[in-house]
C-alpha cells in the first residue's frame, strides 16, 4: 500500500480510517503553524464553499509541511467537518455559553452537517470530494443541554455536538453518511484511496 499522512488531530478520524483497513502517519501542525486560523469565516461565505475551502486549505498546509520536515514521500489526507442551520456555519464553540447557545439553536430542528475531504499525491494530484447529511433533533429540555454542555463533550466539536456522544439520544433521523457526520466520509475517503491506488 501506498504510505498515507493523515493531517488531522481528531481521533475519530484514526478510528474510521482504522475501522477499512488504512494504515496511517499523523501529519499534525507544529507550533509555529496556526492551524485555526485556517478555518475562519470569510463573510458571505456559503457552509459548502466553506468547508470545501477550509479543507483544501488544511491540505496545502499539510504538503508544505511534509516537505519542510523532509519526510518520505506520500498521499496527504485531510478533512474538515462544519453544521449548516438557517445558512449559518456552526462550527466549534469558543466557549460554554456559545456551545450552549449552538444546541439550543439545534434543539427541534433539522440541520445539514457537511464533510469535505482531500487528497494529495505525491506526483502533485488532488482530488477532493464533499458529504453531505441531515439530522433531525428532537426538542431537548434546557437542563439536558446544560449538562451537556457543563461534561465537556461539546468543545472542539463543530455544531457543539458529537454523533458518536450522549447526544445521540437527541437524534430521531440522519439522512447520509453517519462516519461522514463523525467526521470522515468513509465512502467518500474509499473512493479518493482507490482512484490513488489503495484497494479498499
Amino acid at each position: 500500500m501506498p504510505l498515507l499522512y493523515l493531517a488531522s488531530q481528531s481521533p475519530r478520524r484514526r478510528q474510521l480510517l482504522d475501522q477499512i483497513g488504512v494504515a496511517h502517519e499523523l501529519l499534525l501542525p507544529g507550533d509555529d503553524e496556526d492551524a485555526e486560523a485556517l478555518e475562519a469565516v470569510r463573510a458571505g461565505e456559503s457552509p459548502d464553499d466553506y468547508v470545501q475551502r477550509v479543507t483544501l486549505a488544511k491540505l496545502q498546509a499539510a504538503l508544505e509541511r511534509r516537505a519542510r520536515r523532509q519526510w518520505p514521500a506520500g498521499a496527504v489526507l485531510c478533512a474538515d467537518t462544519t453544521v449548516a442551520l438557517d445558512g449559518d456555519i456552526l462550527g466549534k464553540p469558543q466557549d460554554a455559553d456559545d456551545a450552549l447557545a449552538m444546541l439550543r439553536r439545534l434543539s427541534g430542528r433539522e440541520h445539514r452537517v457537511l464533510t469535505a475531504v482531500a487528497l494529495g499525491t505525491p506526483d502533485g494530484r488532488t482530488s477532493a470530494a464533499l458529504s453531505v447529511s441531515t439530522v433531525r433533533f428532537e426538542q431537548v429540555p434546557l437542563d439536558r443541554l446544560q449538562a451537556y454542555v457543563a461534561s465537556g463533550e461539546p468543545m472542539g466539536k463543530a455544531g457543539s455536538y458529537a454523533i458518536q456522544s450522549q447526544a445521540a439520544a437527541w437524534i430521531s433521523h440522519i439522512s447520509g453518511s453517519y462516519s461522514g457526520i463523525m467526521g470522515l466520509p468513509l465512502h467518500e475517503t474509499a473512493r479518493l484511496l482507490n482512484g490513488a491506488g489503495w484497494a479498499l
